[in-house]
């Protein structure tokens, strides 16, 4: 099975720049670095919130000091930054995340980081069975035109759109209506984590790029990313087909971006519960609770082409596209793909 790398390209950084992997203290330069860049990009923060950018780094798995690589001017600035993720096993699409100061730009940085990546990522085809698929995936927002030339130049080809959806509420959007018998409660640490991580999983099961998780490690993720200090139970709503989940939302006070827009993380029906309106009774019942929580904005991000319609649903439901993003992918190693690229039946 032939590996597809460009190894003649051998990217330099300029003369004085330094690399090393993140710690701790690097989270508020970063933060300041990732605002830069999409303030000239999208006229908007990116992260607001640099407790969730730490709560990322320490994630089950992830190694920040291995795994991100910052660049350094020779003031000291980050310059630079670029990070992959193989937490997903098989880590058959290696997810790769960057940005560049864009007082730095146009000076290689881009190039250099995103090979390394591309090495990085390298190294997790040791845990992918042979004969799979290997493809790092990587995006950027729909008007970033230098990051699309960089990954077309890398030979990245776009596969998919993702959007971030918006609805700004006057008042309060018509009151949930669930079908009889599902009733709704709310998320317990204590006893949920585990049905719930499963009701998640079904739901997302015929979602595009999905690859079926061991659980135990799965389980640890959800429950770091859930149950931080950022997170609210009281927003997290699970709609109750007697004692089975047949839905949830999970949402978060607010966005990463913007502390006054409220944000529905995890939203989905699992396949026995769909086309009962569940999905929309529970996504009315969060904007009515942000909306009485002083929200007046909600958001989301969905795939562009999502495989069961939930575009059609937040459209219906008054949400309007904020923010459109791309994703690109390069395949290093051809195969059987595993992941999710059609409904199953």
């Amino acid at each position: 099975m032939k590996t597809f790398f460009q190894e003649n390209l051998q990217a330099t950084l300029p003369e004085g720049f330094t690399v090393r992997g993140a710690q701790p203290e690097d989270v508020e330069p970063a933060l300041e670095l990732f605002n830069a860049w999409a303030l000239a990009v999208i006229q908007e923060n990116e992260i607001t919130d640099a407790n969730a950018i730490l709560n990322e780094w320490n994630s089950p798995g992830f190694d920040p000091g291995g795994d991100i690589r910052l660049v350094f001017a020779p003031n000291g600035e980050m310059a630079g930054y670029i990070e992959v993720w193989t937490t997903v096993k098989p880590p058959v699409h290696p997810w790769i995340w960057g940005r560049v100061h864009p007082d730095y730009e146009d000076m290689g940085i881009g190039t250099w980081l995103l090979q390394w990546a591309e090495m990085r990522s390298l190294k997790a085809l040791q845990e992918v069975p042979e004969g799979l698929r290997f493809a790092p995936r990587v995006g950027t927002y729909r008007q970033a035109e230098k990051p699309k030339r960089l990954f077309a130049d890398m030979g990245y080809y776009h596969i998919r759109s993702s959007y971030t959806m918006l609805i700004e509420m006057e008042g309060p959007v018509p009151d949930a209506e669930f079908p009889e018998g599902i009733t709704l409660r709310t998320y317990n640490a204590q006893t949920d984590a585990a049905a719930t991580y499963r009701a998640v999983e079904d739901s997302f099961r015929d979602h595009f790029g999905f690859v079926k998780q061991p659980f135990e490690e799965a389980l640890k993720r959800f429950q770091h990313f859930w149950e931080d200090e950022g997170s609210d139970p009281t927003l997290m709503f699970l709609a109750m087909d007697g004692d089975e989940i047949a839905g949830i939302n999970l949402c978060r006070p607010y966005s990463i971006d913007d502390p006054q827009m409220g944000w529905v993380g995890t939203l989905g029906v699992r396949r026995a519960w769909r086309k009962r309106g569940i999905g929309l009774a529970l996504l009315r019942h969060s904007f009515n609770e942000f909306y009485r929580r002083g929200k007046r904005k909600v958001g989301l991000g969905v795939d562009a082409q999502n495989l069961t319609g939930a575009l059609r649903l937040y459209e219906s439901a008054g949400m309007h596209v904020h923010r459109a993003f791309e994703l690109y992918e390069k395949e290093l190693r051809s195969g059987t793909e595993i992941s999710v690229q059609s409904l199953q039946e």
